[in-house]
């Protein structure tokens, strides 16, 4: 029996007939990837946006200029308005965001390679941001923020 992430976030998903979109920087649609490979995926699956570019981030999910100046496309701050925007866009119970840096390079001292932040937006009141630095090359860091993202929606869906 196949008991991957992806297969209990959909369940999970299916039992509470809630539906999930996400907005995907670092991880170029990972997420939804992995969602989509689950036949049946279109009961709660409602789409995404890979927003790589500041300007994918600001025009489509309503990232502010003055958060990507004063914190940057990799901050806690970026990855709420990220959650936040993707939602009220895709008008899906639950929005996912991950942005972060899979290097090799981009990387500095206070923002090193394998920085990420996963948002989520669901409900009423929830919106959480996680960071995590992975180690590893860059196909390792966007596996571990993809696992993580589906083990937040996983988490979300059991407090709606």
């Amino acid at each position: 029996m196949d008991t991957s992430l992806e297969v209990r976030v959909g369940e999970a998903l299916r039992s509470k007939s809630l539906t999930v979109c996400s907005a995907e920087s670092c991880t170029g649609g990972l997420v939804m990837h992995r969602l989509t490979n689950i036949a049946g995926s279109s009961a709660y699956v409602i789409g995404g946006i890979v927003a790589y570019s500041n300007q994918v981030k600001q025009a489509l999910l309503n990232v502010k200029q003055g958060t990507l100046m004063a914190y940057g496309a990799v901050s806690e701050q970026t990855a709420s308005e990220m959650a936040l925007g993707a939602r009220a866009l895709l008008k899906t119970d639950i929005a996912v965001s991950i942005t972060g840096i899979a290097g090799p390079d981009g990387g500095t001292a206070e923002k090193p390679v394998g920085l990420t932040y996963i948002g989520i937006s669901a409900g009423e009141d929830i919106l959480i941001v996680q960071r995590h630095v992975w180690p590893g090359d860059r196909e390792a860091v966007k596996a571990a923020s993809a696992d993580a993202a589906l083990q937040l929606i996983l988490d979300t869906v059991s407090k709606l």
